[in-house]
């Protein structure tokens, strides 16, 4: 039986790698939060597919898996930028003298 390449397992797959790495730099988490989802959506999709032709799907499970777990990181990440904005923001501001010692 001839195996072919799921363009949407592997999309899935990467997708949720750049959901992991976006989640945990600040700012770009903002934005970060699209992989994921399109990570879970396409993961699903490319399992199903999958299954139907009788294929493996290993690498349309690890992206799902990717997804679910980078979306988690992605929400963690932006929990963080905002309870640190708000830290600021409660402290009156950044001091000037403190940025240049």
């Amino acid at each position: 039986m001839e195996q072919k390449n799921n363009g949407k397992a592997i999309a899935a797959l990467v997708l949720g790698i750049l959901g992991i790495v976006g989640a945990w730099i600040p700012f770009v988490n903002f934005i970060a939060w699209v992989f994921p989802i399109i990570a879970i959506v396409l993961g699903a999709k490319a399992k199903k597919e999958c299954a139907e032709a009788g294929q493996p799907t290993g690498m349309a499970t690890a992206g799902l898996v990717l997804g679910i777990v980078s979306l988690g990181l992605t929400v963690l990440g932006l929990i963080c930028v905002i309870c640190a904005t708000i830290g600021i923001a409660a402290v009156g501001g950044l001091d000037p003298s403190m940025l240049n010692p």
